[in-house]
């Protein structure tokens, strides 16, 4: 599903963001990436839906090489990556629906199926009555389970959620947590990075933690391993 040889990435003033990292994530995993702050994390992250390139090494994102992908052929891949961001990023101008729309449109899906599957994951993440809404109109627990349907609507293999809970209070961030284990039932693998303590320890999945560009610690069932 998601493979690294040992990756690197290093930008032009010097620093070292990435270092040597080789791992495997298989289908249907949850994978939390925790560590302190500038350990490496967002630059982990934007490798595998290659917002950004690795320096040195190989990836591999269902079967497809990123590194050697013509720049032309990665809109195709990437309908097989759902991107679930921190700050949302909805289009303020449109309502919930067509935000979720979109992401079908750019793909030149059949207007009768955009239709069909906005709807169906509204209904997943328990919004379908705000579709005429604007963002504005909703709290950020909403605007997340929206930029969550619009991760998904495409029916994506892995999605990739940086600090998806990071600006939510204690008690969405639960409710956010629990759809996206309901979206991971569904056969979706997911791979989240986050500094919550008491989510990572509660629902306990694989945590591969980072530290100064480096994996050094990776566990099956693992804990969040770093104090408050």
């Amino acid at each position: 599903m998601i493979e690294m040889q040992d990756v690197w990435k290093t930008y032009p003033d010097g620093t070292h963001a990435v270092r040597g990292i080789t791992l495997k994530v298989d289908r249907n995993e949850f994978v939390y990436i925790v560590g302190p702050s500038g350990a490496g994390k967002s630059t982990f992250m934007k490798m595998v839906y290659r917002e950004e390139r690795p320096t040195k090494g190989q990836i591999f994102v269902n079967g497809v090489n990123l590194v050697s992908l013509k720049q032309r052929k990665l809109p195709y891949v990437r309908r097989h990556i759902g991107v679930i961001f921190q700050d949302f990023r909805l289009l303020p101008k449109l309502t919930i629906f067509e935000n979720i729309a979109f992401a079908m449109e750019v793909i030149e899906a059949p207007k009768r199926l955009i239709k069909k599957r906005t709807m169906e994951v509204l209904e997943l993440v328990k919004l379908k009555d705000k579709a005429g809404s604007l963002p504005s109109q909703l709290s950020g627990g909403e605007q997340q389970r929206i930029a969550i349907a619009r991760a998904i609507v495409n029916n994506p293999a892995v999605i990739i959620a940086d600090e998806p809970t990071g600006n939510l209070d204690p008690d969405t961030s639960w409710g956010i947590m629990k759809l996206l284990e309901e979206i991971n039932f569904r056969g979706t693998t997911i791979m989240m990075a986050t500094h919550n303590k008491e989510m990572v320890n509660t629902f306990r999945k694989r945590v591969i933690a980072i530290e100064k560009g480096m994996v050094v610690r990776d566990e099956l069932r693992g804990e969040y391993g770093y104090e408050d």
